[in-house]
């Protein structure tokens, strides 16, 4: 036979407030046939109903005012609070906002510079800085970067906790709470430094990446630029085949030279057409460089290509030039900030032997009067090998960010050598070439044409001083460009001095 309980809540108050008893009436069968009695079950305190006269109102108000509490706690950290920022993070945010107001102003790209042939090779320089994806991929890294010092600094989320007791399936407690975790002392710190540092390696990502840009540009377009040149002479070289090939013919009209001559002043006419075909379809390779380095898309115009050539400017002193790049060079620059990272994370590491802490406070609203819980807990940093390793582990990555760094200043040492003297050596050559030996070369040309029509030179001694001509000016075409390309390099991605206009920081 199946017993259904049968309770009726009843109202008291007492002197510690209302409270609500549950008084069972004689448990019956579903005929209604009464059995016995079931205990009497007391829950906390309610806030209804009105109390008897001259009952006490103070327990229903602690009730409401505990819950106000609570409730107001819960919105004040909905609502949202706000950290301290360090130092560091000041600071970051600070350079930014410096690299953004040139850059990137009011979150928008700036108007670029209208590129026509006549616009000089710094507002190509400015466009392309401006335009490339790269550069920007690398700003909205760094960025990033400086949002995550905030997130390394601050503490942890606040839980909000919320319980409830049960006591023969009625409700006898609610006890909603807080808990807040407190990282030991120096820890935030600690991670905060380690923060700042990857901050300042990506911002020198940023700036290599300008600096990259602005050579790729050089890189482009001095090739384009010569290829014009070389389209010249060899278009001037063709004109004075042809007349050679005049003279050929004339002398053996006269029967003074054979019909030799001629063929061979067509093999060499030849020879120049193709050549100059190959230079004109060369220019749409060049071009596509030159294009890409500007930052724009397969499908956007091509690019005007600027008439006027422009060389780098840079004092050329060994010691001097050799210490600035020391100090400046942005990938120097970036593994210094990785060592002070190494460094901050070691120092993190130690502080894995201090523990975290846990407060809390939670309250029993049922309950009358109200019953506050404080909690309080902490972490045992009890696995010392585990912290031994972490220790070790960051000493190593610290000795290892410090052996990348002399790594990379001895291979600057060297990549600065090596560009110092080919900027040398292509200055050499171009003086030689266009001082010595382009005028001797266009001094033995007319002797040996007038020596050709007096009968006292064949002509293969003829076309060889003419191809002689047009070897030394294009290699004085090849010595400007690898002159220009090598200054490029040694100012922009060894020294680290920016272009004008570029958007970075002036010191760093």
């Amino acid at each position: 036979m199946s017993i259904i309980p049968t309770i009726k809540p009843v109202r008291q108050w007492s002197a510690h407030g209302p409270r609500t008893v549950l008084r069972p009436q004689r448990l019956r069968d579903r005929h209604g046939v009464a059995e016995s009695r079931a205990p009497v079950v007391v829950c906390g305190a309610t806030a209804g109903g009105n109390p008897p006269r001259g009952a006490p109102e103070s327990a229903g108000a602690i009730h409401k005012a505990a819950a106000g509490v609570v409730a107001g706690i819960v919105l004040t950290l909905l609502a949202g609070c706000k950290g301290v920022p360090t130092k560091s993070e000041t600071a970051a945010r600070q350079q930014a906002q410096a690299v953004a107001n040139v850059y990137r102003p009011q979150g928008q790209r700036p108007a670029l510079p209208v590129l026509t042939t006549n616009s000089t090779l710094g507002d190509f320089l400015r466009f392309a800085m401006l335009n490339q994806p790269q550069v920007e991929a690398t700003y909205e890294d760094w960025l990033a970067s400086v949002e995550q010092i905030t997130s390394a600094r601050s503490l942890p989320d606040p839980q909000f906790t919320f319980q409830t007791f049960n006591a023969a399936t009625l409700l006898s407690a609610i006890m909603p709470g807080l808990m807040v975790q407190f990282p030991g002392p120096g820890k935030l710190g600690a991670q905060a430094a380690v923060a700042s540092a990857q901050s300042r390696t990506k911002y020198f990502a940023f700036e290599t990446a300008v600096l990259q840009t602005a050579f790729n540009l050089k890189k482009a377009f001095y090739p384009l630029y010569f290829l014009e040149e070389r389209l010249r002479i060899n278009r001037e070289t063709l004109a004075l085949i042809a007349d050679l090939e005049k003279l050929a013919r004339a002398q053996n009209a006269v029967g003074k030279v054979t019909l030799q001559d001629v063929l061979r002043a067509q093999i060499e006419q030849d020879r120049l057409v193709t050549e100059i075909a190959n230079l004109e379809d060369s220019r749409r390779a060049l071009l596509a460089q030159f294009k890409a380095a500007l930052g724009l898309r397969a499908g956007q115009p091509d690019p005007p290509v600027p008439r006027r050539f422009e060389s780098t400017p840079l004092e050329l002193d060994s010691n001097q030039l050799l210490a600035t790049a020391l100090a400046r060079n942005p990938r120097l620059q970036a593994m210094e900030a990785e060592v002070r990272m190494a460094e901050a994370g070691l120092e993190l590491a130690r502080k894995a032997k201090v523990p975290d802490f846990t407060a809390g406070l939670s309250a029993d609203v049922q309950a009358a009067p109200v019953m506050w819980s404080p909690q309080f807990g902490v972490t045992l940093p009890v696995w010392r090998d585990k912290i031994a390793a972490q220790i070790a582990a960051a000493q190593a990555g610290k000795r290892a960010a410090e052996a990348r760094l002399s790594a990379e200043q001895i291979a600057l040492a060297v990549d600065f050598a090596a560009k110092l003297y080919s900027y040398r050596e292509a200055s050499r050559n171009l003086a030689l070439v266009r001082d010595q030996l382009l005028p001797k070369a266009r001094q033995s040309l007319e002797v040996a044409r007038i020596s050709y029509l007096s009968g006292q030179l064949d002509f293969f001694n003829l076309s060889d001083t003419e191809r002689t001509l047009l070897d030394f000016q294009l290699t004085e075409v090849a010595a400007r460009t690898e002159r220009e390309l090598a200054l490029a390099e040694l100012s922009l991605l060894i020294v680290g001095v920016p272009p004008a206009g570029a958007p970075i920081l002036a010191t760093p």
